[in-house]
């Protein structure tokens, strides 16, 4: 029998909601938990400062995200996310090539690294902006060189930080266990995001009520 299951939210606003990202693991998060939104991603330079922390970094570029694309709109919600995967206190970044996938997935093998990822709201016409971040440790198993080369052949790993993917992926055999939010590895940690999106709503005066 066939089950079919309707997703609801509290968050309901009188102005739209736009993402500032064209992952479509965070639009997909974003309707999982019932959002109504639409997509304008953000053609800023994704550019690590090295004199920052890595949470700074990925609260500046989140916030850089969603101003870049707030100063096209008239009004709306704007929410831009980023995420890096650190290693060794190396930053992992989308592969830029095969070979360079490959060795990424090498430094991670048998090894525990950390997943940062940070999201800003920033509210159109008052400019009001809020900013959070959240981190998972994640460890992987000993990966064997044909599974690498496999998994980096699907074109898979090309567009994701790190060379690979947590969800609906062949790269989630590769981890053995994570201490935090999955879905921070994922690219966007729910919880708190929704938290704070609900707050910021009810705080603008934008929230339509609850059905």
């Amino acid at each position: 029998m066939s089950r079919f299951f309707f997703v609801h939210t509290m968050i309901h606003t009188t102005v739209p909601i736009i993402l500032a990202s064209q992952s479509p693991r965070r639009s997909q998060l974003l309707k999982q938990i019932g959002i109504t939104f639409s997509v304008h991603p953000s053609g800023i330079h994704e550019e690590i400062d090295t004199t920052s922390s890595f949470i700074e970094n990925v609260k500046r570029l989140s916030l850089h995200k969603a101003e870049d694309i707030a100063n096209r709109c008239s009004k709306g919600i704007i929410v831009g996310s980023d995420t890096i995967v650190v290693i060794d206190q190396s930053v992992l970044g989308k592969p830029n090539s095969q070979e360079n996938a490959i060795n990424m997935l090498k430094k991670l093998s048998g090894k525990t690294h950390t997943v940062y990822t940070g999201f800003a709201l920033v509210d159109v016409q008052t400019k009001k902006t809020y900013i959070d971040h959240d981190q998972t440790e994640v460890t992987f198993r000993d990966l064997h060189d044909d599974e690498i080369i496999s998994y980096v052949t699907t074109g898979s790993p090309m567009d994701k930080a790190g060379a690979y993917g947590i969800q609906d992926d062949f790269g989630a055999v590769f981890i053995k266990k994570i201490n935090g939010d999955y879905y921070t590895v994922v690219g966007l940690p729910l919880s708190k995001f929704y938290t704070a999106l609900k707050n910021f709503v009810a705080e603008l005066g934008y929230s339509k009520g609850n059905i």
